[in-house]
């Protein structure tokens, strides 16, 4: 965003307020003065709001109006893990490709990382048109500084006009910083998409007021218009064996790639089941579970239907269980087959992120619990009795 930032310095008395407030570390001390590193600086506005002195004065120029038909293409960032792409950015290409389609333009896939030219092809046959591939030591892993200057410098070099990322830890990080840096539009966890071809608006549809109604947003007067979408709401592009992307290769000076946070280490967290975001079956523990020792009985449940193991905010925040397992408004949203709910009171936030199950199965003793107003089928009772007999009738009807 066009604009400028001032520091008056004669007001300005070395209290470091701006400098502990500014989210980007644009800020530093200079002979018990503010100074600004303008090629760091957002023009967030930060250290304004928190300078008790009015000792800076933040002028936004909005200048003239973006020229939109400037900006075309679908974008989606392709997120990879180790070398293996993610299975949201299939399901966020085969959308890409239907609403590229509408709009009659490219899909694009934007792949960063180290080592990872080779993945190109398989976004290739996945259906993208053009792969900008940025390939470089710095981002063999994921860092929310590098990442985010490339995507911005990509961004501002081709002009998409539409960028899609999934709504993972990384994407949710990611997304709001470039459209922070572009001034762009973003909408955050969409569960549809579509467009309006008249006016090529991408139209945006997410859960609101804790999941109670849906709905739609557009971003009329900024471009890109970018979206991060939930994961398992969307099906996955086909392959298409023989489609040929271009492939866009970037390179940029190490300033680029510079970091103000150093990585140390990648520590893996060894489960014994599946995936959460990936499973089709989900088994999932709360606080009625009454001890962290009793998620024993939910792990037996899920090796023997080869699910994956989940649970409520309440059994996270009682260190119980770790905060990856966490299903909900404030974990991940998952969209399984099957989603059994033990010990789970059912309250709106933790619903929010599981209640597009196809098939919901709730155990609880309180009959009056949330949770079985939106279950399938429900089984009144308690947990350590009711778990351990399924474990046993499946593992005879299964012979595991």
């Amino acid at each position: 965003m066009a604009g400028s930032i001032t520091i008056f310095l004669d007001k300005c008395t070395g209290c470091t307020l701006c400098v502990k407030a500014c989210p980007f570390g644009a800020i530093r001390m200079s002979d018990r003065k503010a100074v600004i590193d303008m090629a760091v600086c957002t023009l967030c506005g930060a250290c304004v709001s928190a300078c008790k002195f009015s000792a800076i004065e933040l002028k936004k120029d909005e200048g003239a109006k973006k020229d939109l038909s400037a900006y075309k293409d679908v974008w989606v960032f392709c997120e990879q893990k180790k070398g293996v792409i993610q299975s949201i950015s299939f399901e966020l290409l085969g959308e890409g490709r239907k609403l590229a389609d509408r709009l009659g333009v490219r899909l694009c896939a934007v792949l960063l990382g180290h080592g990872v030219e080779p993945l190109a092809g398989e976004l290739s046959e996945r259906g993208a048109d053009r792969v900008y591939l940025v390939d470089h030591p710095s981002l063999g892993s994921y860092q929310d500084d590098p990442y985010t200057e490339v995507l911005v410098k990509l961004a501002l070099e081709y002009r998409p006009e539409i960028i899609l990322c999934g709504a993972t830890t990384i994407g949710r990080s990611l997304v709001s910083r470039v459209a922070v840096r572009i001034d762009a539009g973003l909408t955050a966890d969409c569960t549809a998409l579509e467009i309006d071809e008249k006016e090529r608006l991408l139209l945006q549809t997410r859960p609101a007021f804790g999941g109670n109604i849906m709905a739609t947003i557009i971003t009329p007067n900024h471009r890109p218009q970018m979206a991060t979408v939930r994961h398992k709401v969307m099906k996955e592009a086909p392959t298409r064996k023989g489609h040929k992307a271009e492939i866009v290769r970037k390179d940029y000076t190490e300033e680029v790639f510079r970091s103000r946070t150093r990585l140390i280490d990648v520590i893996a967290e060894i489960e014994e089941t599946v995936n959460l975001a990936e499973a089709d079956i989900i088994v999932a523990g709360g606080r009625g579970m009454g001890s962290p020792g009793n998620f024993s009985v939910l792990q037996d449940l899920a090796k023997v239907l080869n699910a994956a193991l989940g649970a409520s905010r309440a059994a996270v925040d009682s260190d119980w269980i770790p905060y990856s397992h966490q299903v909900g408004q404030t974990g991940k949203t998952v969209c399984p087959k099957i989603y059994i709910a033990c010990g789970i009171s059912g309250q709106i936030q933790h619903l929010i992120g599981m209640q597009s199950s196809n098939i919901i199965v709730a155990v609880n003793k309180d009959p009056e619990a949330p949770i079985f107003k939106v279950a399938t089928y429900g089984i009144v009772g308690d947990v350590m009795d009711v778990v351990p007999a399924l474990t046993r009738e499946f593992k005879r009807i299964l012979k595991r």
